[in-house]
């Protein structure tokens, strides 16, 4: 799913977004209540007519913000007290709060409301975090709105195998819709990475809800997820190294900034349909990122939400035919190497 923080996918449009293959597209719960506030989309439409996205979204709760905002909230066993990041202004968050929100964004699936802490912490804070995220769940689900709107509780307990045990344990036996596995991504290292979702993903068994993987968009983390039943994920990933100049390939990652690209009449990657890469050469990407042209970011952009879900795509045909394997190590091959840095002359 790519990430709509703000109802934009940064850079891209709708159109973009479609054509990319986009199925489903999230945004952010606290961010947009702050700014145009929940109560003002409700007014114009619902979010899928503020934003002109025919298919479906999925809201996050405002829990990561939990994490990343540390500086500027304080948590309660009621909820959290937020210093507005925008103008300084008290905001407040509690499970109840998070689902009116969601309600009155009319996101096609709402995220419980958790609370997310750093996994090295010690256990006890970890634990103490995860018993809240229980509790909170059950509230966000009293709390629920209409009935065509799908509700996912989110998994918590760092890497901690037996805390993860337990929050599968609590998480799972709630009429959720959905299993969202939150805490990862955020400073562990890819062998816990692993290990954690081993461990959920054996705690599930065969509970057959959707699986969401929340925040995890490196190319070589999907096979990891897939691996051990991941449904989906979301990340800001692909746009956000694209605004950077770094483009992914079946070769790895690219660098469109490097001096050498700006003669590379080739396009960023032949095998890819993407607009970007049917109508322009790595020397003409080269010369607006050194120009500092807008249209870099927009076709980066486009390049990058591209080729991603036509790797996902690639990755569901892979489970089909047997070939997951080959997949995965041809592009964790890949994306093991440094970024690019000859031209396509140079090959």
């Amino acid at each position: 799913m790519p990430v709509g923080t703000q109802a934009t996918v940064k850079a891209l449009t709708p159109g973009d977004l479609r054509d990319a293959g986009a199925q489903m597209i999230l945004a952010n719960t606290y961010h947009l209540n702050l700014r145009p506030t929940a109560e003002r989309i409700a007014r114009l439409g619902g979010l899928h007519a503020f934003m002109g996205w025919d298919g479906p979204i999925l809201t996050d709760s405002g829990g990561f913000q939990v994490f990343s905002l540390a500086d500027l909230r304080r948590v309660d066993e009621d909820g959290v007290t937020f210093t507005s990041h925008l103008d300084g202004s008290s905001q407040r968050l509690t499970p109840e709060r998070a689902m009116e929100i969601q309600a009155l964004l009319g996101s096609d699936v709402a995220m419980a409301f958790d609370e997310l802490v750093d996994p090295g912490l010690p256990r006890g804070e970890v634990a103490a975090a995860m018993e809240r995220t229980h509790r909170w769940a059950s509230r966000s689900l009293a709390a629920r709105g209409g009935s065509d709107q799908a509700v996912f509780g989110i998994v918590q307990g760092g890497v901690d195998p037996e805390l993860r045990r337990e929050s599968v344990a609590a998480i799972a036996g709630l009429p959720f819709d959905g299993i969202a596995i939150g805490g990862l991504s955020v400073g562990e290292s890819k062998a816990e990475m692993a290990a954690t979702l081993s461990v959920v993903a054996d705690a599930l068994g065969s509970d057959a809800r959707p699986r969401y993987l929340m925040g995890v968009g490196s190319p070589a983390d999907f096979f990891t997820a897939v691996e051990h039943g991941v449904d989906l994920f979301d990340c800001v990933l692909p746009t956000r190294v694209a605004r950077t100049g770094q483009v992914w390939t079946d070769a790895g990652r690219v660098n469109l900034r490097n001096t050498v690209l700006q003669d590379d009449p080739g396009p960023i990657d032949a095998s890819c349909s993407c607009e970007a890469c049917r109508n322009h050469s790595r020397a003409y990407l080269a010369h607006l990122f050194r120009a500092r042209e807008l249209l870099a970011y927009r076709l980066a952009s486009v390049h990058n939400v591209t080729w991603t879900l036509e790797l996902m795509r690639r990755l569901r045909a892979s489970l089909a035919d047997g070939s997951f394997g080959a997949l995965r190590e041809l592009v964790s091959a890949a994306f093991a190497r440094p970024a690019e840095v000859r031209s396509d002359r140079a090959r």
